[in-house]
């Protein structure tokens, strides 16, 4: 069976972006139809300033809302990034494969980091390297497939390098990932910047659908979304870019099509109207089982409890038999040291190892 890997960064609250253009898919596609892990990604929150105690909480929550969205423990691996160690493994292996050169061309390395430093602030190595720990997370777990928007393609792309880079140079240690794009809707814009992604870390909050917005919110917020010059309601990204959004954000929450539904509605307002009813409609069922989870927490730490377990167990023969193929000395395992320390001898490992786990 295809294994398909997809993660979420708890750097934001989850936004209906995140929703429309990934969790839903996730949840109504993937983990029927692969072996599908899905992450919270907490180490890659630390690559610039953080509250830690926010970092904790929304990894909490991230979990809860993949959960609340569908995502059934009994069909997939839900789990947190920080507690399966052979992701932090595995990226110093690829860092060692990696060039400076690569690092620097990467475009969200260089935005940010310009970001960053035009607030005087400096910048992190581990932004730098991130993408490294990213091809890690994917590589680790002999993933075919990563759903991704557009902006994390390059992302997926240094992953298939370094895995075909290290294979070539060690032996056969990997599966070479492909991206997989989604459809309608898989990059929804900030309302009141449709030109920009409704992005989590974002800090225009009039402009992002949080899932966890009231309905009088998200109301509001649609109802102010920033739309374009001239009256008529036509689909059209680069001239329409405002009206375009709604649509396509219409389309995604009631199963249409934008450009169809371009003809259906006269003014803005209107259609501002029905996209914000769909929108309420759409996480109505996700807030109400957020709620639910929300009164359970036992129920949520287990699930990544047996999760982390899971994932462990997968990803710790990929990565022990890439530690024996790049020259490190295997760890002798003894008094019980193999099964909680890296780098144990027992088990084989590698793609046969992988193969057979399927």
């Amino acid at each position: 069976m295809e294994r398909v890997f997809s993660g979420v960064k708890p750097t934001g609250h989850l936004t209906l972006g995140n929703y429309l253009g990934a969790v839903r898919r996730w949840a109504e596609v993937d983990q029927h139809r692969a072996d599908a892990l899905f992450c919270i990604v907490d180490l890659h929150a630390l690559t610039v300033d953080h509250d830690p105690g926010r970092v904790r909480r929304l990894s909490r929550q991230a979990a809860t809302l993949l959960l609340a969205s569908g995502l059934d423990p009994r069909l997939c691996t839900v789990f947190v990034q920080s507690h399966v160690d052979e992701h932090a493994r595995l990226s110093y292996l690829l860092e060692c494969v990696a060039t400076d050169g690569e690092m620097r061309r990467m475009i969200q390395y260089r935005e940010k980091a310009a970001r960053q430093r035009a607030r005087g602030g400096s910048v992190r190595l581990s932004l730098l390297t991130y993408p490294v720990l990213m091809a890690a997370d994917i590589l680790a777990y002999g993933t075919d497939r990563v759903p991704v928007g557009d902006d994390q393609t390059q992302h997926v792309e240094l992953a298939r390098d370094l895995a075909a880079r290290f294979n070539q140079r060690y032996g056969q240690a990997f599966v070479v990932p492909r991206a997989a794009k989604a459809g309608v809707a898989a990059r929804v814009m900030n309302l009141q910047d449709p030109r920009s992604k409704m992005g989590k870390s974002d800090d225009s909050g009039p402009g992002i659908v949080y899932l966890l917005d009231e309905p009088d919110v998200v109301r509001r917020k649609v109802m102010r979304a920033v739309t374009d010059s001239g009256r008529e309601v036509v689909y059209d990204r680069e001239r329409r870019p405002g009206v375009a959004n709604l649509l396509e954000i219409l389309a995604a929450c009631t199963g249409g099509n934008p450009e169809a539904l371009s003809g259906v509605y006269e003014t803005y307002g209107a259609l501002k109207k029905d996209t914000a009813e769909a929108v309420v409609e759409v996480l109505r069922p996700v807030q109400d089982r957020h709620r639910e989870l929300c009164a359970d927490p036992a129920y949520v730490e287990g699930v990544l409890r047996d999760g982390a377990a899971r994932a462990r167990g997968m990803a710790r023969p990929v990565v022990d038999a890439a530690y024996r193929a790049i020259g490190l000395l295997p760890q002798v395992s003894g008094d019980g040291d193999g099964d909680e320390g890296g780098g144990s001898v027992e088990g084989g490992g590698g793609l046969g190892a992988l193969n057979a786990a399927r």
